[in-house]
C-alpha cells in the first residue's frame, strides 16, 4: 500500500473515493461497530459500506481533515442520542464528547446536535454512505453534510 503526502493514512481508497463522489448537500454516516451498517447501506444512495479498523474519534479525525461541513445549513452533524426515558451511559457521553472535539478542530464552529435513535437509524438511510469504525462505545455515531470547499481552500462559509 502506498502512502500520500498529507493524507491520513486512515482514509483508505474505498473511503476517498466515497469522500470524493459526495457532493454538497449529500450526507455521511459514520458509525461505531454495532450499528446495521450493511444492511443500512443498502438503502443509502450509493449503497457503499466501508469498514475502517479504529475508533470513531480516529475516524472523524481524518475524515474532517478532508470534508468540507455544509455551514449553509443550521446543523453539519447529527449524533445519535438515546430514545425518550433513556439515559446516556457515562461511555456514551464521552464519545460524544470526543466526536464533537475531532469535528471542531478542524470545522471550527460547527453545529453538533443530537438526534433521537430510532431517527437517527432513519436519518442514516438518507445518506450517501456508511463508514463502519471499531468504536465499542454506545452511541459512537454521527452524520456528517458535506459542504463545499471556498476558495481559500478551508469550508465556505455564508
Amino acid at each position: 500500500m502506498g502512502i500520500l503526502k498529507n493524507i491520513d493514512p486512515i482514509l483508505i481508497p474505498d473511503l476517498l473515493h466515497i469522500l470524493r463522489s459526495m457532493g454538497h448537500g449529500d450526507k455521511l454516516c459514520i458509525c461505531d461497530c454495532n450499528f446495521p451498517a450493511a444492511k443500512v447501506a443498502t438503502q443509502t444512495t450509493s449503497g457503499k459500506h466501508c469498514i475502517l479498523t479504529v475508533t470513531l474519534p480516529e475516524a472523524l479525525q481524518a475524515i474532517c481533515s478532508v470534508l468540507p461541513l455544509d455551514f449553509f445549513e443550521e446543523t453539519q452533524a447529527l449524533y445519535m442520542g438515546p430514545q425518550e426515558n433513556v439515559e446516556m451511559p457515562p461511555a456514551g457521553v464521552e464519545v460524544v464528547m470526543e466526536l464533537k472535539d475531532a469535528i471542531r478542530e478542524h470545522c471550527g464552529d460547527a453545529n453538533i446536535e443530537p438526534l433521537e435513535r430510532f431517527s437517527f437509524y432513519d436519518e442514516a438511510k438518507n445518506c450517501f454512505a456508511v463508514v463502519q469504525t471499531m468504536e465499542r462505545r454506545p452511541y459512537g455515531n454521527v452524520i456528517l453534510t458535506k459542504g463545499c470547499v471556498g476558495p481559500d481552500g478551508f469550508d465556505l462559509k455564508p
